[in-house]
């Protein structure tokens, strides 16, 4: 009989009106300031709300955004919340579900909340779920925080199969000390997958915390690519829509990169 597998239990820490989700170490997986639950915290998070800057709001209103990874559920309960999109959240570890219920605010699952006890990658893979994603948060890194947990050319291929025919992908990697190769291999390999006619992908540079948020589209109808100007004018409605996000300054940081060659 197989084993069961073992997960890294949830621990707390809270410092000047914010609650920080630890895996047993240090690293910080998510945090939620205690009084505005809803709200986005951490600026890495906040920073992968830049796909609105690269959509039209046609191509992602009543869709449903998908995240693989939940920690503190705060890219889920900001999308319900604030754009009243359906999610679906992938997490392998129960713990991790119920922390999120109990600790962080995350609401009991109804018709725009779907939280599914599973494996991301497996998600990702099952053919029954293409095209089901208008936006898709990829952040899964495990205790340690050395790589992503999925970063195989097969996964981030299966991930733009899961998009529908104007998503967007978000991916959060660290290009800290130490990671510069895994940073390097994770961005070829999203720029490989997304290679189609009319796909593209983005980044913004590391902040200081040393956190890269890739954005890759993928285009079906092969739409022209939003131009620097219309990047701007969309960085207002952005801001209003999501209660102030400094969505000017990330469309002055977003950066195109270029398809292999």
């Amino acid at each position: 009989m197989p084993r069961r597998p073992v997960f890294p239990v949830p621990t707390l820490s809270e410092q000047d009106g914010v609650r920080h989700l630890h895996l047993g170490t240090p690293w910080i997986q998510g945090s939620m300031r205690i009084a505005r639950p809803n709200d986005i915290e951490l600026e890495y998070v906040q920073r992968m709300m830049a796909w609105m800057l690269l959509l039209p709001e046609a191509a992602w209103r009543g869709g449903t955004a998908v995240q693989l990874g939940l920690g503190a559920a705060a890219v889920t309960k900001f999308l319900r919340k604030r754009l009243r999109m359906r999610c679906v959240a992938v997490e392998i570890n129960p713990a991790v579900i119920l922390a999120a219920h109990r600790w962080f605010a995350l609401p009991a699952p109804d018709d725009r909340l779907q939280v599914l006890c599973a494996d991301a990658g497996a998600f990702a893979a099952d053919a029954a779920h293409a095209g089901m994603a208008a936006v898709l948060h990829v952040d899964m890194y495990d205790q340690d925080a050395a790589a992503p947990v999925f970063e195989s050319a097969e996964f981030y291929a299966n991930c733009r199969n899961l998009l529908a025919a104007h998503g967007a992908m978000v991916v959060n990697l660290f290009s800290g000390p130490g990671h510069t190769r895994v940073l390097e291999r994770n961005l070829q390999r999203i720029v490989r997958a997304f290679d189609q006619p009319g796909d593209s992908v983005w980044m913004l540079p590391p902040n200081r915390d040393g956190n890269l948020i890739a954005f890759a589209l993928r285009d079906a109808a092969q739409s022209a690519l939003p131009t620097r100007a219309q990047l701007l004018e969309r960085a207002d409605a952005v801001a209003a829509r999501t209660g102030g996000l400094p969505a000017r300054r990330w469309a002055r940081l977003l950066k195109r990169l270029s398809p292999p060659r």
